[in-house]
């Protein structure tokens, strides 16, 4: 199974994943889903791999910028909905090894994930 990584392209932290799987010739696929949609299911399987908060970014600016009575009482189903609306609601990157999934960019967890 191929690497993935899911972001999009202007997010600094995607470039550095990037930067790092190129420089350690990892193979890996970009899904850039500013530029194609997110599948529901992809999301599903996250939510069930690693459970919907370790998905759900809480320190995005669109989360911060998001009205009071709409943060309250988030629960697996909302933050699907709300994420599917604004995929700037989900922790990026994305790496997506097939074995493991890590949200935002840490070398030292891509290294160990990727044997590197």
């Amino acid at each position: 199974m191929t690497n993935t990584l899911y972001g999009f392209k202007s997010c600094d932290m995607v470039r550095n994943a990037m930067k790092w799987l190129e420089a350690n010739t990892v193979d890996y696929a970009l899904f850039d889903y500013r530029k194609q949609p997110l599948d529901p299911g992809i999301l599903d399987g996250w939510f069930e791999r690693a459970g919907w908060e370790s998905v759900f970014n809480r320190n995005s600016t669109s989360y911060k910028e998001m009205p009071e009575d709409e943060k309250s009482g988030i629960d697996e189903a909302r933050a699907k909905e709300l994420i599917l609306a604004n995929t700037n609601l989900i922790k990026r990157p994305v790496l997506d090894t097939g074995k493991e999934l890590i949200f935002g960019f840490k070398p030292a967890a891509f290294a160990r994930a990727l044997g590197k």
